[in-house]
């Protein structure tokens, strides 16, 4: 048996998660890295027959017990929420490379059922440039064997709050090895009860990476178990017939059980995963860009498609259209509703109502269809992603303090300017300048406004500005060290207009300096805002092209930034990245 250390790391929300680190046995060419993510109900403990079996011994390997099982702690089965368990991932590798100087790029990742699911929701999210990614029977629709029991699951947590419940998994239903069955029975680490919360935000969660799998780029092997009694296979199959990567392999394994790593003949998934880690690792990776996403990828032609109209009485057109007619009559009686249809659903003063979050409008039908309207999906993420941005400004703020650093912060598509109002007056120290622009001199007088009353007149000057032009953003004096482009990019499906703006702030940012930017990768109404909501540009309607994480990202760093920290909704809706000029 290779031997285990064992490890505490701080994760994102500060608690603190038990690991193990299997040191290599044997000198590598550099620092390369496994990370092992375990089933449901289980724990990192049970993964050492997988550092055995695999036998990469220039490899070292990690894998963590997930808050609520094992030696981490949390309630048994539970946590915060799937997306807390996503954002534990992400800490970990960061944690990695802080402790163990392992870069993302030397990092194959590998997870188990829902540990799998964990692994294929970070990188569809966080667009992290690994090595490569094993998949084994993950865990994209669990067989609940009950009828209707998610609706109804879904029901039950609306009306009394979180509960648990107790798997009905036994161990003869996940392996056929007579000592994994004898272990798992009787290892009283196994956690037995999974809560609600976290069983329906699995599904969620696996609904979207199945639907969005394009949107996966790096090298991935799928292996599926023939007779899982588990989790359904369709799922898994529908996932790599999407999958966007461009080097991909799956593996059926006949007559497995659930368990595809703990099976009797687990030399066989073994032996293949091997010499696919092997072979990632014996080459560089494979070139691959999105930077032409805008004219030839998936998103390209989602677009084109909702800009097509509908079958003549098709129920979905009937649909938007009376839709279309209620926003148009009553809706107007709510003030959020009223000043989308006058200025644009994305323009600058209908974000503003979204961040005050105050239901208006006349008479209490207006207020309650006010209420209704800010509270959709979509709006309560553009909030949570206000309360990113804050983080990250704060983050970036913080690190500018640390170098010394006097902090001048500019954005070059500000509209009203009330998040990063918010964010400054949060700060310990105020900035020694703030910029804000925008093209549109209403914004740019309610900015004026909004900063001479938070007392910020002083340091602060607002002005009209193209937050495209190259030479414009490049001649900024003086060099801003603390940049924010918020919700700008999302709007334009063109990836020469972003890259010309990037390019600007590239030159304009002091090297050392942050940049902050949003992404929208994916949107659950996307269809409904384009047939019924119009744009700030003509009245036009609201069609918006999806930028993937990974294109987003690529357009940053070929701008000369280094991505350092992402946040995003558990929706996976609305990103905020800090990256560093280099």
């Amino acid at each position: 048996m290779r031997p285990a250390l064992e490890r505490q790391f701080t994760t994102h929300d500060g608690s603190s998660l038990f690991y193990r680190h299997w040191p290599p046995t044997l000198a590598g060419p550099d620092a390369r890295a496994l990370i092992l993510l375990h089933r449901g109900h289980e724990h990192s403990g049970r993964l050492q027959h997988v550092v055995d079996g695999l036998g990469l011994d220039e490899f070292a390997v990690f894998a963590w017990d997930a808050r609520g099982h094992g030696r981490s702690p949390g309630a048994r089965g539970d946590s915060p929420g799937f997306a807390a368990l996503v954002r534990d991932l992400d800490a970990f590798v960061a944690h990695l490379g802080e402790t163990h100087g392992v870069a993302v790029g030397d990092i194959a990742l590998i997870g188990q059922s829902v540990g799998a699911v964990i692994a294929a929701t970070w990188v569809h999210d966080y667009a992290p440039r690994l090595r490569c990614l094993v998949l084994t029977a993950p865990a994209f629709q669990v067989r609940l064997y009950v009828p209707l029991a998610r609706p109804g699951l879904a029901l039950l947590r609306r009306l009394f709050g979180n509960f648990f419940i107790t798997s009905y998994v036994k161990a003869r239903f996940l392996t056929h090895d007579p000592q994994r069955i004898a272990s798992y029975d009787e290892d009283p680490l196994i956690t037995r009860n999974i809560s609600a919360r976290v069983l329906l935000e699995l599904g969620d969660a696996a609904d979207r990476v199945v639907a969005d799998a394009q949107a996966i780029r790096v090298p991935l092997q799928l292996l599926i178990s023939g007779n899982d009694w588990v989790v359904h296979r369709q799922p898994q199959e529908r996932f790599f017939e999407r999958l966007g990567s461009p080097v991909r392999e799956c593996h059926l394994l006949p007559g497995f059980l659930h368990d595809t790593l703990g099976e009797r003949e687990r030399r066989l998934p073994l032996n293949a995963i091997r010499a696919f880690v092997e072979r990632m690792f014996a080459a560089p990776p494979a070139a691959d860009s999105l930077l032409h996403a805008d004219r030839d990828g998936y998103t390209r032609d989602e677009e084109l498609r909702l800009g097509q109209p509908l079958p003549p009485f098709s129920p979905r057109r009937l649909n938007f259209a009376a839709t279309r007619l209620a926003m148009r009559t009553l809706g107007r009686l709510g003030e959020g509703i009223a000043i989308g249809l006058a200025s644009g659903f994305d323009s600058g003063s209908s974000l503003d109502h979204v961040y005050r979050n105050q239901a208006r409008g006349r008479l209490l039908l207006g207020r309650l269809i006010d209420r209704g309207y800010l509270d959709s999906i979509g709006w309560r993420g553009i909030r949570i992603r206000r309360t990113h941005l804050l983080a990250a400004i704060a983050s970036a703020a913080a690190r500018l303090r640390a170098a010394d650093q006097p902090i001048r912060v500019f954005d070059p598509a500000a509209g009203h300017g009330r998040y990063l109002v918010e964010a400054v007056q949060a700060l310990p120290e105020r900035p020694q300048s703030l910029l804000l622009r925008d093209l549109d001199a209403t914004n740019v007088a309610q900015a004026r406004a909004l900063l001479d009353a938070a007392g910020l007149a002083d340091i602060a000057h607002c002005e009209t500005g193209d937050a495209f032009a190259e030479a414009e953003l490049a001649a900024l004096r003086p060099h801003p060290n603390l940049v924010t482009v918020s919700g700008l990019y999302e709007l334009f499906s063109d990836n020469q207009l972003v890259a010309a703006s990037l390019r600007g702030l590239a030159q304009a940012i002091e090297r050392g300096g942050y940049l902050i930017y949003t992404g929208q990768p994916w949107h659950p109404q996307i269809e409904l805002i384009a047939r019924t909501l119009t744009s700030h540009r003509g009245h036009q309607p609201w069609i918006m092209r999806r930028r993937t994480q990974a294109e987003i990202d690529e357009l940053v760093r070929v701008a000369g930034f280094s991505k350092l920290a992402q946040w995003i909704d558990d929706w996976g809706m609305f990103s905020v990245s800090l990256a560093r000029r280099d």
